[in-house]
């Protein structure tokens, strides 16, 4: 509605107001105007009326003026007539005649009615004049108490009872709820003429979150903490805090200080802490209670239980009034007076604990949730300011808040949440709480849940190291089946590793370690978790790829086995217990396989392992134990840095082989590696000890690194102006100077990076910031193909020629992965031995002419099982696993076998028969007896049988390529 009220000393002239509250037009007390709006007094030609009112807000009054299609500006002479123009300001003090006659005759009434001034006050809706009833609105009252309008602690004009029902003070509608007492108080307004405009709006409207059903702001008397008297201190002891992040700190938490108000601690509920305050009726003598023994002692009741029904009976007899009684006050305390007394009630301070709490005052650390900074944060740093002039912690840190997977507030009401009972059983409590900690949730930013997240962390973290973890213990079994001797960490022999990747892993497990330390101690867990993962990522998808035939003891033998599970355990360990804050139960798992394997296990029994001195093995748990401290000798920057290089070669060039859609099975001749200003240590290592490593992990024959005075042969450096740091700096010159670098030659572009810049039109350009350089691969023929990084200081080319050699190398490794995976579904071990057997369609002899070129690796591979034609299988063998493969397109059969002894030709089935008997690992190399049918029969090992099918093969000439490797192996 916009309704008026006729100014006191301007006959006829109104101001124009609108609310769309009409019920909180009975408590009017005041009207507000911006103080530099633009104000006008009109004649309303219809009406016959004149009003003031914002000049921007005519159309309040003329709706056509708001028709863009309809309104013509000749129009307005036939509406309205502008009589006068004020300033907002020009308005403040004039009286107007109230709109019901309630409250005029209240005791401060005589500032009642009067326009104030505020720049809350806005033009995008009403008339630019707001009505004021401080008892239903936080403006309303902050802009009457400033100007005096009203007075703190003292009552307002307010005929609304805590139902939401008018009182008797406003007899038309008393005992009506205010929302339905619109209707009546309308028809009251028109009744004294004072309507000038009624018509419905949709505008945003406060609504129950549990019920639903709509709010109305009403000011009740509350006892507050007069925190404005001590708000500078506040402000000062929270300077004195670290949090994490700081802008919260700085930002939102510091502006709340700064224009904090006095605090509302009373709440009007049943259940909550009775507020210890008993006065007299007329509040003329008020007593507040400190401790049970002084309410005994002015009650003489001693009470036990301090809930409120128990302590609104006790009475307290008057000293100031003898014969009367003060009772205590109806309201409790609000609950964030509680929360923020949590330091001190925890203790029972001060009655008991007094020094446990002044030693541990104030806390080290807390956290919470971002809304907390006018919650508990506020609460607690008003109330340990009031007593004790310090802030209650030291350190905060303040997460974001977890919102729905639709980024609206988890509601129990909506359910628009997965349980999170279903979440932990289905995927761990580790796995949610790893899935939080590295989220944007601990820079105290929103996070849209997203169940799948969870599972992603379940998934790319916890089954990775599971496996790392599991690969490692089935390659300790079998060394110490292998050795006979057990496994003991040793620390000298980690330290002593020579092993390029057991070196890198161990320094970066240090530099892991060192990292953590620094950031715990700043409290930045935004930086820890990520840091881990990726951690997690270097030793699975590295170290572990890397090695696993070392580690397995197909490489260098068992002394090189234990020399690279000795750095796996020392790693595991240190991430299990630098993990375990964060993921403490599959941590806990880990540590109770772990610590077996340490000579202190033995000095967990009889409840060692729970006493000090804590340490690896003898402690019970992982929890017991403190993060490892980081070992300065071991940190090694060289070997780092020479495994990112490798790293970012090796990704390249799986890139490259998949831009051209090159299986990794198919070997490619060369890698060629253009390093932009790489260093010696760098260079040193990729030719040397790394180099195997790429070359396997790209299924390469060759790896050149080309050195820099060749680099202008491979690629072409060029350069591009950074244009968010030189936009301001050339201005108009930037089209030029853009032209200019980007035409540069190679030479140029290197001279200009070697030099640190150049100069351009009088300007010094910085080649380290201001100019962006990248390497582009610039060799013709289309047998390369090749990437540059992102950041352009890296080219990775490949020669992608396939010849017949490069094709049969690729179908021997087809058929090895066959192999692989026939064991893998036997369920056979690592030392298990088999015999492998082939068969081809007639016709066709692709993967025996692979197998030919390729027999070192099936030897290397398989324990010197090659491969061989099936025909030559004896009848005897028994079959594992027998499958159907695609070998460079064309199909095979392939079986593995359990190792048989091979007879030669023509042998009797009853001497076949004796020969399946035998056991290949126990022949000995001496002949062998049997009577058959009462013939005495002698066979002699390399005449008429043999270890294997292989062995036979080769003594027999029956296949010339194995015939062949023979010799060369000669």
């Amino acid at each position: 509605v916009v309704v008026s009220f006729p100014v006191v000393g301007m006959d006829g002239v109104s101001f124009v107001a609108w609310t769309t509250t009409p019920w909180t037009l009975p408590s009017n007390i005041a009207l507000c105007v911006h103080p530099t709006m633009e104000y006008i007094q009109i004649l309303d030609k219809k009406a016959e009326k004149r009003y003031i009112l914002a000049k921007s807000r005519l159309g309040q009054l003329f709706p056509i003026m708001n028709n863009k299609k309809k309104w013509k500006p000749k129009m307005a002479d036939e509406l309205y007539v502008i009589e006068q123009t004020f300033v907002g300001s020009d308005l403040v003090g004039k009286k107007y005649e109230p709109m019901f006659d309630y409250f005029v005759s209240d005791e401060d009434a005589g500032e009642y009615f009067r326009i104030l001034s505020d720049t809350y006050v806005t033009d995008d809706a009403g008339t630019g004049i707001v009505h004021q009833a401080p008892a239903f609105g936080e403006d309303d009252y902050r802009v009457c108490l400033a100007h005096g309008v009203i007075q703190k602690g003292k009552d307002l004009p307010c005929p609304v009872d805590s139902n939401g029902m008018f009182t008797e003070v406003v007899p038309e509608v008393k005992g009506l709820h205010v929302k339905k007492a619109d209707d009546t108080l309308i028809g009251l307004i028109k009744e004294k003429g004072r309507m000038v405009h009624k018509d419905q709006l949709q505008h945003s409207y406060p609504f129950c979150w549990r019920s639903d059903t709509p709010l109305i702001y009403k000011a009740v008397p509350s006892w507050f903490v007069k925190v404005e008297e001590i708000r500078d201190k506040i402000v000062e002891n929270n300077k004195k805090t670290y949090w994490v992040p700081n802008q919260v700190k700085e930002g939102r938490f510091h502006n709340w200080l700064t224009d904090a108000r006095d605090w509302a601690v009373s709440r009007n509920r049943f259940w909550g802490t009775p507020i210890p305050i008993w006065c007299s009726e007329s509040m003329d003598e008020v007593v507040c209670i400190g401790s049970v023994d002084e309410l005994a002692e002015l009650s003489g009741v001693r009470v036990t239980d301090l809930h409120k029904d128990v302590v609104d009976e006790i009475t307290i007899p008057s000293k100031k009034n003898p014969g009367t009684v003060l009772r205590r006050v109806d309201e409790v305390f609000d609950c964030w007076f509680e929360s923020g007394s949590m330091p001190y009630a925890q203790k029972h301070y001060p009655f008991e604990n007094k020094e446990s709490f002044e030693n541990g005052f104030p806390a080290d650390f807390i956290a919470e949730g971002l809304d907390q900074t006018r919650g508990w944060f506020y609460t607690l740093m008003v109330l340990s300011t009031a007593l004790f002039d310090k802030p209650a912690f030291k350190n905060l840190i303040v997460n974001g808040l977890v919102l729905a997977g639709d980024g609206k507030k988890m509601s129990k009401r909506l359910k628009n949440y997965p349980d999170p009972n279903v979440v932990i059983s289905k995927y761990g409590a580790d796995a949610l709480r790893m899935y939080l900690i590295n989220s944007p949730v601990v820079r105290a930013e929103s996070l849209k849940f997203q169940e799948p997240g969870v599972l992603g962390v379940v998934k790319e973290v916890f089954l990775p190291l599971y496996n790392a973890f599991r690969f490692f213990s089935q390659n300790l079994e079998r060394l110490e089946a292998n050795t006979g001797v057990k496994f003991v960490p040793s620390k000298d022999k980690v330290t002593a590793a020579t092993n390029p990747t057991d070196v890198w892993i161990s320094a970066a497990t240090q530099g892991l370690i060192k990292f953590v330390h620094e950031e715990m101690t700043a409290y930045r867990l935004y930086t820890v978790m990520p840091a881990l993962v990726s951690f997690v990522t270097q030793l699975t998808n590295w170290y572990v790829r890397l090695n696993r035939d070392r580690l397995k003891g197909l490489e260098g033998g068992e002394s090189e086995s234990e020399a690279g599970l000795q750095v796996m355990y020392d790693v595991l360990l240190d991430v299990t217990i630098l993990m375990a804050p964060f993921t403490p139960f599959i941590t806990e798992y880990f540590y109770q396989h772990l610590r077996k394997l340490q000579p202190s296990y033995a000095d967990a029994v009889n409840g060692g392992g729970s006493s000090n001195p804590v340490m690896p093995g003898k402690s019970d748990s992982v929890h017991f134990l403190t993060l490892p401290a980081y070992d300065e000798g071991r940190l090694n920057a060289d070997a780092v840095e020479a495994m990112e290089a490798l790293q970012v070669i090796v990704e390249s060039g799986r890139y490259v082989r998949e831009k051209r859609n090159i299986s990794l099975r198919t070997p490619v001749k060369c890698v060629t590696v253009i390093l932009r200003n790489p260093s010696a240590n760098v260079i040193e290592s990729l030719n040397g000890p790394l180099k195997g490593y790429i070359l396997s992990e790209l299924n390469a024959w060759d790896l050149v690194i080309v050195p820099k005075e060749e680099e202008h042969e491979w690629v072409t450096l060029s350069l591009i102006p950074n244009f968010n740091l030189l936009g301001r700096k050339l201005g108009k010159k930037m089209k030029d100077f853009k032209n200019h670098v980007t035409s540069m030659s190679h030479a140029d572009a290197v001279a200009c990076l070697e030099n640190g810049g150049m100069d351009f039109e009088g300007l010094t350009i910085s080649a380290k910031d201001e100019l962006v350089s990248k390497l582009s691969f610039s060799r013709e023929g289309d047998h390369w193909e090749s990437t540059s990084t992102p950041e352009g200081d890296v080219v990775v080319a490949v020669d992608c020629t396939q010849d017949e050699a490069i094709l049969s190398a690729g179908r021997a490794r087809e058929l090895i992965n066959a192999i692989q995976q026939l064991r893998k579904a036997a369920g056979l071990d690592l030392s298990d031995a088999v015999e492998v057997f082939f068969e081809e369609s007639a016709g066709i002899n692709v993967v025996e002419s692979a197998v030919s070129n390729n027999t070192n690796l099936f030897e290397a591979k398989f324990q010197g099982a090659i491969p061989v034609p099936k025909k030559f299988a004896p009848s005897w063998s028994v079959v594992l696993r027998s499958d159907s493969a695609d070998i460079g397109g064309s199909k095979v059969e392939v079986s593995i076998c359990r190792p048989a002894v091979a007879g030669r030709s023509g042998l009797s089935d009853e001497v076949g028969y004796y020969l399946s008997t035998l056991e290949p690992s126990n022949l000995d190399g001496s002949a062998r007896f049997i009577t058959v049918d009462g013939k005495d029969i002698s066979l002699t090992q390399g005449e008429d049988f043999w270890v294997n099918t292989v062995t036979k093969l080769r003594a027999t000439k029956a296949i010339s390529w194995l015939e062949i490797m023979e010799e060369e192996r000669s």
